[in-house]
């Protein structure tokens, strides 16, 4: 996966990695810290019309349970399978092998940069 540095963000603590007309999108360390323990996720079928900050999809964890947010419109091209088989990568690999679904769009909205979604969280 790209450098955190690389990605965008949004208030709603998840990542966006541009590919062309792609985007790929999971939760951000923070969140999956807040979280705890990822027991469960739910996400869109592929080929499902998502529309920006809608809920697509659900991730339970030991305390609670999280909704995530589309960050963008556009169709569901593919899920990451192993998140659902192993929630836990969530929690162990955010930025990587814990990815959650790629989105093809056509319009790219305004995210946060590194620097910006860092002050908010505060780190």
């Amino acid at each position: 996966m790209a450098d955190k540095s690389e990605l965008q963000y949004t208030a709603e603590h998840e990542w966006v990695l541009v590919d062309g007309d792609t985007a790929t999108i999971g939760i951000t360390a923070y969140a999956a810290e807040k979280l705890g323990d990822v027991v469960f996720v739910e996400l869109p079928a592929v080929g499902s019309d998502v529309a920006s900050g809608t809920v697509v999809g659900e991730i339970e964890s030991t305390k609670s349970v999280g909704e995530l947010f589309a960050p963008i419109n556009g169709t569901v091209t593919e899920i990451n399978d192993a998140v659902v088989d192993s929630p836990e990568l969530v929690n162990s690999d955010p930025f990587g092998e814990g990815w959650l679904i790629k989105v093809s769009f056509t319009e790219l909205p305004s995210f946060l940069s590194y620097a910006e979604y860092s002050a908010l969280v505060g780190e």
